[in-house]
This record gives structure tokens, C-alpha cells and sequence, in this order.
């Protein structure tokens, strides 16, 4: 909605005299803890000293979450207890300012003339009502508002009523729920493949946007999303079974950021939590094709990384959800990125393997050779699979066959000229070793009962 530009001033600024608006006890943020989640909350915890009246008061409570949850609000103020709370989130602006007057005297300033006026209408335009014409405002046009509507606040304001068994100083501690605050991981690996090693840097990235700054703050961050969240990661991840030495919430690790931070609104800060240096890892060349899988091209193997999270031999650490981005020095020494793949939360102690690419020289054809009926109830299939290498250096390929058992059938492998590892009743698994420059066949005779 195309908006006239004004200039909008409070009556009193003017004149010198002083607004009519009620006077209500204000205090800034006070000692503010703050717990961020996974999933767009997080818990606030903001204690202040306030000098209260005896018997009922209306408080105010600035520079608290524009997008908090008002029905999370909790109150403790020793000798005091809660009437009545409202969450004023109607702000004061030039457009708010000139809504609320819709109705109202105003005057308007032009050409050096002080003119009184009636705001009849604000809408595409401001309608105004000077000596009995009907105008709209223009862009030269300025407005002076006898005084600030009691509704509109600077910023977003949480007003209780509070009723106190005496006068007196007491610490008030305010706690409430807000969205617009996350935090994500992010981890950066430089794989040395020669060494068979990895240095990782992993980084905390926290986002505010719940509304207000959170200044000097004692900073949580929880790994887990409370209440329920999403699942999905892209790297297969065998878990651990050791536990981390970090603190914990019930079921969640905790990531405390060191010292004190402030939080600016619309502000992304990264700090590090983790760092290390030459743990193990190796690379390796993997294919699942699917049940039947057929291809009329060869199809390039996945490259992935493999490394633990063990405390001997690991990143010692559980890793919370986030993306690694893995780096290569090339033949100048340069850092080169190679690929990126997600992760879930990881326990210690858990093996992963994170796809960060197709490679360009080992490719993998499978074919149907045979498939015919073995009885009323059974399928003999023979697949055939041709490795190529073109690469200077052997490889390994591990080649699996899925979709071996399902609720409709049962497989098994009744001849193959590599043994192959049933990994779990779905999948066997050869390891396929594959010549430089050269190839490798394999073939499986299967047996499928319906």
C-alpha cells in the first residue's frame, strides 16, 4: 500500500509542554539468561531489581521478545504475586501514529502556516479536513499530534499488574518462551588423503529475530529439538555408544557459549566449540543399486568420507545436527572444497560416512543377464556388474545390492564369483577391488521366493 511521506511530530516536542501519557515504573533488562533450541525457540530468563509499591501496581517490562509466547509467561517477585498481564506489542510509528488519529484534531504545517485540521481517513493516502475543505496531504505536508496515544509503545512491552505485601526494593525474575531464535552447527574438514587424516573446525551459529537485543547475556544452547522436529540427514552414520562429558537437559547435550555475549536483534553470531587436529579418516568408493536395478550407462560410484567421533581415535565430541564441508589441498597447497553432506545428532563414539561427491572415474554398470521362473513361487535372476577404473591408482568399491527381503519376498544368493557380506536382510555387500586403468566384473545368481 503506496503510503504519502510525512513528517510526523509529537505536538509536544514542539511546544515544550509535556505528553499526556500515564507514568508506569519501567526497568530495563536486568541479568539475562538465555537458552536457544534447534527449533526457532528459545527460553528467556531476565532477572531485575524493582522498587514496588505496597498493594496493586501496574509494571512495565521493556525490551522484552517481540515474538514472545505470552502465555509462557512466568513472574517471581519474593512478597508479591500477579494480577493481571498484557503483552503491548503495538508500535510506535509515523503509520501507527497517523491510524490512531483517524477521527482526531490534528495540525498541519505548510508553507509556514500552522493549519488545524481533522484526519478523516488514512488509507492510500492521509484525508484531512482544513477550514472545511476536504484535502489529502502531500509530500511537503508535515503533522503535529497533540500528544502519543497510550497504546502505541516504542518497543514491544509486557505490562503486569502486580499486587505487594510491602513497599520495597526486590529482584523480579521474568521468564517466558520466544520464537525467532535458533542456532545451527556447521563443520569444516581438511581432508588429507595421503595421511589418512582430518582437522575439523566446528562453529555454533546462533540467529536472532525474536524482537528485541539481549545484551550481556549468559548464553545456553540445547541440541535437540524440543517437542518434536525433523529427522532428515543425507549421511549414513552407524551410532555410538560412548558418552560425551558435556552437560546435559534431560536427553540433550548442552553447548554453553564462554562468558557473557550480547545478542544483537537481526544479528548472526559463530563461535567455535570444536577443533581438531589429525584424527583418522579415509576415503572410499561406495554403490547401492536397487533391486532389479538396470542401467543403460555406466553411473559414476559415490565418494565418501569415512571418520569416527570416538574419543580414541575420533573428534572425541558428540556432534550436534549441521553440515560438514570438506576441503582437499590441491597440487599448490591450497585449500580446495571437494563436497558438503549433512548429519544428524551424533552420539560419541559413532562411525560416519558422509557422501561429498560423484567420482569422475569409477563407474559401475549393472545388467540383468537372466531372469526365469524357478517354480510356482520362486525367481532365479542373474545380475551382472562391470567396474571400470580410470583411474592411475587400484580401488575398492563397495558394491551392494539392495532389496533383498521385503513384505512380499525373500532372496538369497545362490551363486556369486565374490562373496559377498549380507549386511542386513536387505543388503549384501561385496568389496570389489578394481585395477588401475583397468576393470572388474562380478556376478550374482539370485533366488527370490514370492
Amino acid at each position: 500500500m503506496r503510503r504519502t511521506t510525512l513528517a510526523l511530530v509529537a505536538g509536544a516536542a514542539l511546544s515544550g509542554t509535556t505528553l499526556a501519557t500515564p507514568v508506569l515504573a519501567q526497568t530495563a533488562q536486568g541479568d539475562v539468561a538465555v537458552t536457544i533450541y534447534n527449533n526457532n525457540l528459545a527460553l528467556v530468563q531476565d532477572k531485575r531489581e524493582m522498587r514496588l509499591p505496597a498493594g496493586k501496581s501496574k509494571q512495565d517490562f521493556p525490551d522484552v521478545a517481540g515474538q514472545i509466547r505470552p502465555e509462557t509467561v512466568t513472574i517471581g517477585a519474593p512478597g508479591a504475586t500477579i494480577v493481571e498481564q498484557n503483552f503491548d506489542f503495538d508500535l510506535l510509528s509515523p503509520e501507527a501514529l497517523m491510524e490512531k488519529a483517524v477521527g482526531q484534531s490534528v495540525t498541519v504545517v505548510r508553507g509556514g502556516q500552522n493549519l488545524p485540521a481533522k484526519v478523516l481517513a488514512y488509507n492510500d493516502g492521509t484525508v484531512v479536513e482544513i477550514g472545511g475543505r476536504i484535502e489529502v496531504l502531500g509530500k511537503d505536508d508535515r503533522v503535529i499530534f497533540p500528544s502519543l496515544p497510550p497504546s502505541l509503545r516504542a518497543r514491544p512491552t509486557l505490562s503486569v499488574t502486580l499486587d505487594a505485601d510491602a513497599a520495597g526494593a526486590r529482584p523480579v525474575t521474568l521468564s517466558y518462551l520466544t520464537y525467532g531464535m535458533g542456532w545451527k552447527s556447521d563443520y569444516v574438514a581438511l581432508f588429507d588423503e595421503k595421511a589418512g587424516k582430518i582437522d575439523v573446525q566446528g562453529w555454533l551459529t546462533l540467529t536472532n529475530n525474536s524482537g528485541v537485543t539481549y545484551s550481556n547475556a549468559s548464553t545456553l544452547l540445547v541440541a535437540g529439538a524440543v517437542g518434536g522436529g525433523g529427522r532428515g540427514a543425507s549421511s549414513a552414520m552407524v551410532p555410538g555408544t560412548e558418552t560425551a562429558g558435556r552437560e546435559r537437559i534431560g536427553d540433550f547435550y548442552v553447548y554453553p557459549i564462554p562468558g557473557r555475549t550480547t545478542i544483537a536483534q537481526r544479528q548472526q553470531k559463530q563461535v567455535s566449540f570444536l577443533d581438531v587436529a589429525g584424527a583418522p579418516a579415509a576415503k572410499a568408493y561406495a554403490y547401492r543399486n536397487p533391486w532389479l536395478g538396470r542401467q543403460d550407462q555406466p553411473r559414476s560410484v559415490d565418494t565418501v568420507l569415512r571418520f569416527s567421533s570416538s574419543k580414541e581415535g575420533g573428534l572425541g565430541d558428540a556432534l550436534p545436527a549441521g553440515t560438514v564441508r570438506i576441503y582437499m589441498r590441491d597440487a599448490r597447497g591450497a585449500p580446495q572444497f571437494i563436497g558438503e553432506n549433512a548429519i544428524p545428532h551424533t552420539p560419541m563414539g559413532s562411525r560416519l560416512a558422509i557422501k561429498t561427491g560423484e567420482a569422475f572415474d569409477v563407474k559401475v554398470k549393472s545388467v540383468v543377464q537372466t531372469r526365469e521362473r524357478a517354480g510356482s513361487t520362486k525367481w532365479r535372476t542373474t545380475m551382472v556388474y562391470t567396474l571400470t577404473n580410470a583411474r592411475p591408482d587400484a580401488v575398492v568399491v563397495e558394491l551392494s545390492q539392495g532389496g533383498l527381503d521385503s513384505w512380499w519376498k525373500d532372496t538369497r544368493i545362490l551363486e556369486e564369483t565374490q562373496a559377498s557380506e549380507r549386511i542386513n536382510a536387505d543388503e549384501a555387500l561385496w568389496k570389489v577391488s578394481v585395477p588401475a586403468n583397468g576393470e572388474a566384473t562380478l556376478t550374482a545368481t539370485f533366488e527370490t521366493r514370492y
